[in-house]
Formats: structure tokens, C-alpha cells, sequence
């Protein structure tokens, strides 16, 4: 995962939290369930960015011992 994907992703859970808690002081439900929807949706990035990067790795690194074997 790049470093601006992480901010991204991270960002976006920050700015759930603080629209969860305005939605919350203001009983603004619509507010307050856009906050919640704005974590899942950063966690569920974040979650995709780090398998996608932990399959690469394992796909690279399968791609070498193949290699070695081939040798």
C-alpha cells in the first residue's frame, strides 16, 4: 500500500469519527450514521489496499523460487 493510499484511507476514518461525534452533539442522526459509513468505509480500504499487498508479496515471492528452481 502506498503512503498516500494509507492517508487516504486513514483520513477518511478521521473524518468519520469527527462527523460520527458532530452527528452525536447535534442529534443529527443522518450526520452521525455518514460519520459511521465514512470508518467503514476507510477500514474497508485499508483492509483491501493490505491483502492486496500481502498477495503481491506472496506472488513475488513464489515467482523467485521458481526461478531458483529453474536454475
Amino acid at each position: 500500500m502506498s503512503v498516500f493510499d494509507k492517508a487516504k484511507d486513514k483520513a477518511e476514518q478521521v473524518i468519520g469519527e469527527v462527523k460520527e461525534k458532530l452527528g452525536q452533539a447535534t442529534d443529527n442522526r443522518d450526520l452521525e450514521n455518514s460519520g459511521k459509513a465514512d470508518q467503514v468505509s476507510g477500514h474497508t480500504k485499508e483492509a483491501a489496499h493490505t491483502a492486496r499487498d500481502k498477495v503481491a508479496g506472496a506472488v513475488h515471492d513464489a515467482k523467485e523460487r521458481l526461478d531458483n528452481d529453474r536454475r
